[in-house]
């Protein structure tokens, strides 16, 4: 199992990223600055170390958590933090949640942050060819599989493209769906059209599926 000791982060640079949605046939630019993000999505191992749960169907340390809400990923976030002595970067009320930006504790990526993470400087629809690169519905065997063996992309990160969703910290669209919050980088059980860089998807933030985790991030 893993320690309780800092994930291993890879430091992204600041840039630009350009976002876009298919259902509005909308896209912007977003600066970025600069942030250190996980290597892998957060493991079962990790998640279980830090909050003593055990999500999800199975108890595999190296496997992607799944089965978490992004409420479970923020909660995560804040105890690991707590744990490794930073500040924590939200702050909950009821049903409400602040970002404390002066934090130095650990946090979900922002969507244009995770964009620019999984495209780690290339232009393309993905980072390498996918087979390569992910797992997904062709070559997963309907299942997760532990992270971090497949290719990384060129900044060293793996697991961005398939084997499991991962929440971030946007809302979608609040005008025309609430609450609901931001997924990247397709699963396991999608076919090869979701594995790509810019695909959005967006569920409620207590949602629990067997094919969504995260990664965290800090800065």
């Amino acid at each position: 199992m893993e320690t309780t000791a800092s994930p291993e982060m890879v430091a992204v640079p600041a840039g630009r990223v350009l976002l876009s949605d298919r259902r509005t046939r909308r896209s912007w630019r977003v600066d970025v600055g600069p942030f250190e993000i996980a290597v892998n999505p957060v493991t079962q191992g990790k998640y279980a170390e830090v909050t003593g749960e055990w999500p999800g169907a199975t108890r595999e340390g190296r496997l992607p958590v799944e089965g978490v809400s992004w409420w479970d990923a923020i909660v995560f976030c804040n105890t690991l933090s707590e744990r490794v002595g930073r500040a924590c970067v939200y702050r909950v009320v009821g049903d409400d949640v602040a970002w404390d930006t002066a934090a130095n504790g650990y946090r979900l990526p922002t969507e244009a942050e995770w964009e620019r993470a999984c495209r780690a400087g290339t232009t393309g629809p993905r980072y390498g060819t996918l087979d390569a690169i992910a797992w997904y519905r062709d070559n997963s065997d309907g299942r997760p599989h532990e992270v971090g063996t497949k290719q990384p992309n060129p900044w060293g990160l793996h697991d961005t493209l398939g084997n499991v969703w991962e929440w971030c910290w946007d809302l979608y669209d609040p005008e025309v769906y609430g609450t609901y919050r931001v997924l990247r980088g397709g699963g396991w059980f999608d076919e090869h059209w979701s594995c790509r860089a810019s695909v959005r998807r967006r569920s409620h933030p207590t949602y629990r599926i067997d094919d969504v985790g995260f990664r965290i991030a800090r800065g």
